[in-house]
């Protein structure tokens, strides 16, 4: 019988949100929430694949490697993916077991330390634009510049911030074992953070690379690697809106693909919030995917019997 398997990804702030300080005792609980969202897809009868964010893990690890550069010296931002990549997988796979024994379901989990390839001549490169870790003095930042030839801004005032780029994933490692696992039984999480990101170099090798991957546009390729056929994007809000912040804002729940292309070109969905959820489920849509799903975490539930959320179809059904 041929398995029905789910793709969510959700940012790195459901395990660490603005307003907590980080305690692993915090990211614990809140480990523990999105476990139990996880399983209102497992018992719809779907396998799952889990993509997650790292944002604001892997700027703490930057922050504390800063404090501690005179004691140990710092690790690159790539190894920094792959270090919130474990430690945020042991807490959702804890998390994720705990509560399927709580449920009586037999699946086991699997953590995999992601590798995502990016064109090495992608234009992302030449226009580094990602503010990643902490805030430095002008003074530090002047040193940075010429000793790690690092790309500096000035962030609002409140001091200076390294940029890195964000090139488009081409690929991931190991695909096929994620394909393998998922279609095994198991539940996956992969690419977290978007993925470590690597280029294949002139050797023909793999490369780590200073970048960052949004994790949404990760989660599409491997939706459609793995041949989903639903994709679940988590964000802050139930439902995507035409004209959102204004007086005249209108909730979608049904969007075909090519309005959604029309919307997208038309400026409704930024860059820096919806816009890269749009562009991924378009991706996957035309690469064969079947349905996507964007809502909030409050509203999933409802939204896996069609009482919220935003459905992205690949045509308008007819009436």
């Amino acid at each position: 019988m041929k398995r029905k398997i789910a793709l969510i990804a959700f940012g790195g702030n459901a395990i660490l949100p603005d307003n907590q300080k980080g305690l692993q005792s915090e990211q614990m609980k809140n480990a523990q929430r999105a476990a139990r969202l996880m399983i209102h897809i497992v018992k719809k009868g779907y396998d799952l694949i889990i993509v997650h964010g790292n944002g604001p893990q892997v700027g703490n690890l930057l922050i504390q490697m800063e404090e501690s550069i005179t004691k140990i010296p710092p690790f690159s931002l790539e190894v920094c993916d792959a270090m919130t990549e474990g430690s945020m997988g042991f807490m959702l796979e804890k998390a994720l077991i705990n509560e399927l024994r709580k449920n009586s379901v037999d699946r086991e989990v699997v953590t995999l330390i992601t590798q995502v390839v990016v064109d090495r001549d992608d234009p992302a490169f030449d226009n580094p634009s990602k503010p990643i870790g902490p805030f430095y003095s002008q003074y530090r930042a002047s040193m940075l510049r010429r000793q790690k030839n690092w790309k500096m801004i000035e962030d609002a005032g409140r001091g200076y911030r390294k940029v890195v780029p964000s090139p488009k994933p081409i690929d991931v490692v190991p695909k096929y074992v994620i394909y393998d696992l998922v279609h095994a039984g198991k539940i996956v999480i992969a690419a977290g953070g978007g993925g470590i990101p690597v280029i294949i170099n002139g050797n023909g090798l793999f490369q780590g690379v200073e970048a960052v991957i949004d994790k949404d546009y990760a989660a599409s390729m491997i939706a459609r690697e793995a041949k989903a056929e639903l994709f679940i994007i988590l964000t802050n809000v139930s439902r995507v809106y035409l004209n959102y912040d204004k007086p005249d804002k209108e909730a979608i729940s049904v969007l075909p693909v090519d309005k959604a292309q029309e919307y997208l070109a038309n400026g409704q969905f930024p860059p820096g919030s919806m816009g890269p959820k749009i562009e991924a489920a378009i991706e996957y849509i035309q690469n064969g995917g079947e349905k996507v799903i964007i809502t909030s975490a409050n509203h999933l539930k409802a939204s896996l019997i069609n009482r919220s959320g935003t459905t992205i179809i690949t045509a308008q059904k007819e009436e």
